[in-house]
């Protein structure tokens, strides 16, 4: 075959990743929160951005900003309420390039208004000490306005280390393990590698661990969950050797197999269960009570609520969600006095990416507006009459119903949050896979099958403890096709000891 050049014409279709294109996919995937911290960030590198903090009446726009990019529904001013036929929002068509955002690709302090500082009054001579110790302050001194500093678990154990340890070695042998502990305070690195980084015998480092788990709170430096509660017991005078023959057996304790428990400690039942109740009584975590990071609690992006006329008003979270203005006037006043090609340039960047900005947190807002509402639409029963209502449901429904594509629809239920009369979900929440129907009707949830579960083995009588198999036969009544591996499965998802335990568990607290 010859080699030769030529020139040929070809037509195709390529979906081409622009960076403004690829910053819009990452704004769908933001929760509110972390919406804000990208706007901040924003907001500190362009000038020509503003943070929106008119009023809701429009004052504001004769500062000559640009619209708040929010929609109304989203701003809370005359919502339309949902009703049971009507969610649709494609009644008003957006303008071209102003609506839902689709992606079909796969794969300092503020002195506005404070008033002026006031200066402290000079002290007399004689008035030194009195009260304020010494101060500027007259006020009396209260220990409770005093600011508290929590220390951490490593501070609090290298201070015991150092009166209980007289030694200098065994000290650093004991700031080693120390930092070896790990976040429930049991050993993370095994003795023999501390051995050989310290270059001590594994005696003398196993006679410093002893002295260690002697510190306070108890428990600590352990090797295992069954050490932690020996080191908790024997500080509480409890180690006796039908504890330890308990401890050594931790395996038949969790089988709840208490009956060979019994025979193998030389006890009854009755002391059996009083033994398990002491270990319950345990910490099983004894670092928990240092360096916790406080709960962060969730906040919802879409608010949902009854309408009046019995139908569904939702409404983006207007708290959390951040807004920003392109400031024209500031634009107008810069373009008049650049000059060089430079200043040109960044100033057209600057203004290109403030108007972007602007129109995809408005583009985010209604396409998020859009799922959530069809969402809502389609597990109605669920909202009206609980879990055992919830409809199967994938991406792909919410995508044909709204005329999206299927990763559109994965974008915006991610890390998104909903709060609805029935409580706080994830927006991922609302989809499940279906099971079938032995009667031919309409598919069931894989969330109200689990449900149903749930509530056969928490109405099971004490004598009379449901087997998978039997729960099966149940569910099939009922018109659920379900296999006992199924069955199984999620029972073990909800963290359900086994038929046999469950017996054994009733049998132990009768």
């Amino acid at each position: 075959m010859a080699i030769s050049i030529r020139l040929e014409l070809r037509q195709g279709q390529s979906l081409v990743m622009t960076p403004q294109l690829q910053q819009a996919i990452k704004l769908l995937q933001l929760s509110n929160i972390e919406l804000s911290e990208f706007v901040e960030t924003e907001l500190e590198e362009n000038p020509l951005l503003e943070r929106d903090e008119s009023d809701e009446d429009g004052a504001g726009d004769e500062d000559g900003f640009e619209a708040d990019p929010m929609t109304e529904s989203a701003k809370g001013e005359d919502p339309r309420p949902l009703k049971e036929a009507d969610f649709s929002l494609g009644e008003q068509p957006a303008a071209p390039g102003e609506g839902a955002l689709d992606l079909d690709y796969n794969n300092s302090w503020d002195t506005d208004g404070a008033a002026e500082p006031v200066s402290p009054e000079p002290v007399a001579h004689d008035d030194w000490g009195k009260g304020g110790g010494g101060g500027f302050d007259s006020a009396e001194y209260n220990l409770e306005n005093t600011l508290s500093q929590s220390i951490s678990l490593r501070e609090h154990l290298l201070g015991q280390v150092q009166v209980d340890l007289s030694d200098p070695v065994d000290r650093v042998i004991g700031a080693h393990l120390v930092d070896t502990l790990d976040e429930a305070g049991r050993l993370g690195e095994d003795p023999a590698l501390t051995q050989e980084r310290l270059g001590c015998g594994a005696e003398r480092i196993e006679n410093v661990l002893h002295k260690l788990q002697h510190l306070d709170p108890p428990g600590l430096f352990a090797r295992d969950l069954a050490e932690c509660w020996a080191i908790q017991l024997a500080e509480r005078d409890r180690l006796d050797p039908a504890m330890q023959t308990l401890l050594d057996n931790v395996d038949l304790l969790e089988k709840h197999d208490f009956t060979q428990l019994a025979r193998l400690c030389g006890l009854d039942m009755e002391d059996i269960k009083d033994m398990i109740e002491e270990i319950r009584s345990l910490n099983h975590r004894p670092a928990s009570a240092f360096d916790e990071a406080p709960a962060q609690p969730i906040t919802p992006d879409v608010i949902m609520r009854p309408g009046p006329d019995g139908g569904w008003i939702v409404e983006l979270n207007n708290a959390t969600l951040p807004k920003v203005l392109v400031n024209n006037h500031y634009y107008t006043e810069i373009s008049r006095s650049v000059r060089t090609k430079e200043e040109k340039q960044y100033v057209a960047e600057k203004i290109q990416s403030a108007n972007w900005l602007v129109k995809a947190l408005h583009q985010r807002a209604t396409t998020i507006m859009r799922v959530a509402e069809e969402i809502i639409r389609q597990q109605d029963g669920f909202f009206r009459r609980g879990v055992e209502h919830l409809r199967p449901l994938v991406l792909r429904d919410i995508a044909e119903a709204i005329e999206m594509h299927e990763s559109t629809v994965s974008r915006v239920t991610s890390n998104k949050y909903i709060n609805t009369p029935r409580g706080l979900y994830e927006l991922k929440y609302f989809f499940t896979p279906a099971i079938g129907s032995t009667r031919g009707g309409e598919a069931h949830s894989a969330e109200s099958v689990r449900h149903r579960i749930k509530a056969l083995i928490e109405d099971e009588p004490p004598g009379k403890v449901l087997s998978d198999d039997k729960m099966v036969e149940i569910l099939q009544a009922e018109g659920i096709d379900i296999a006992r591996r199924t069955v199984a499965k999620y029972r073990e998802a909800m963290r359900i000891p086994s038929s046999v335990q469950r017996r054994r568990l009733k049998a132990a607290a009768l």
